[in-house]
């Protein structure tokens, strides 16, 4: 199975998503934060990262900027899940995010998100 890291500081959110990709075949490990995300990233080794922006200990951007410093995760894609993103924010463009979804999202579109940058990266 695909291993992903799915990381959001709000638990319902988090548990949806989860819940979502393991129901789209995905093994799926939680972190409450970019902290323990990046934790889950160097001992799992997934094939993506599901990431809110906005978090907090280290948000989703610091975790972005953290895989890609590192030359073990440079190239995993990260697919970031917000819901405060206003337009012109170039926030994800400077972490090189992968992919943005919005919040709300629909289970459909999320799992559509991850099979891309899946495939892409695969």
């Amino acid at each position: 199975m695909t291993t992903l890291v799915v990381a959001d500081d709000h638990d319902d959110i988090r548990m949806i998503m989860a819940r979502v990709l393991r129901r789209a075949g995905y093994t799926v490990v939680e972190a409450a934060d970019g902290a323990e995300a990046l934790r889950a990233v160097r001992e799992q080794t997934p094939a993506a990262v599901v990431s809110d922006i906005d978090m907090p200990v280290m948000s989703g951007v610091d975790l972005c900027r953290e895989i890609r410093a590192d030359a073990a995760t440079r190239d995993l894609p990260v697919l970031f899940v917000s819901g405060s993103l206003m337009p012109g924010d170039d926030r994800p463009a400077r972490a090189q995010a992968t992919a943005v979804i919005t919040k709300p999202f629909t289970p459909q579109g999320l799992v559509e998100s991850v099979r891309a940058l899946v495939t892409a990266s695969g």
